[in-house]
């Protein structure tokens, strides 16, 4: 994957963040039909603003996700859209995530821009998560 380059109306930018994120208490209930609707949800929710998903890795306890996004969508902005909108659908379909948590994600959360690695690196990190030698035998 080259470097892409997007023209605005006054200038040209290349800006892709890395985002991390966590439930409430790091609890591990990102598994299951929670995670393959919590894919869908945040594919969605990207789509809606235009941020391209180059690549996204959800764990039992944390959720990595690597969007390109236009100059005037801060990296807080979109770390909390995606996080709003998911806790928002998530809570509502599932009701084993309000009666384990009194929120869903904890308040934090981790974004990196993307410029000192290229970002065929970051999406290999992001897409290589469950191979790490201390995620052996967690389940999915």
């Amino acid at each position: 994957m080259g470097r892409q380059v997007t023209a605005g109306a006054g200038g040209v930018y290349d800006l892709g963040y890395h985002v991390v994120w966590c439930p409430k208490y790091r609890r591990a209930v990102l598994v299951g039909q929670v995670r393959d609707r919590l894919d869908a949800l945040v594919r969605e929710k990207c789509a809606e603003h235009d941020w391209p998903v180059v690549a996204l890795e959800i764990e039992p306890d944390h959720v990595h996700v690597f969007v390109r996004a236009h100059p005037k969508h801060s990296p807080s902005y979109i770390a909390n859209q995606i996080k709003g909108f998911t806790s928002h659908e998530l809570r509502g379909e599932f009701a084993h995530l309000r009666s384990r948590l009194p929120t869903l994600w904890s308040r934090s959360y981790f974004v990196a821009t993307v410029g000192a690695v290229s970002a065929e690196t970051v999406r290999r990190y992001i897409d290589t998560q469950d191979e790490r030698p201390w995620r052996k035998g967690v389940a999915r």
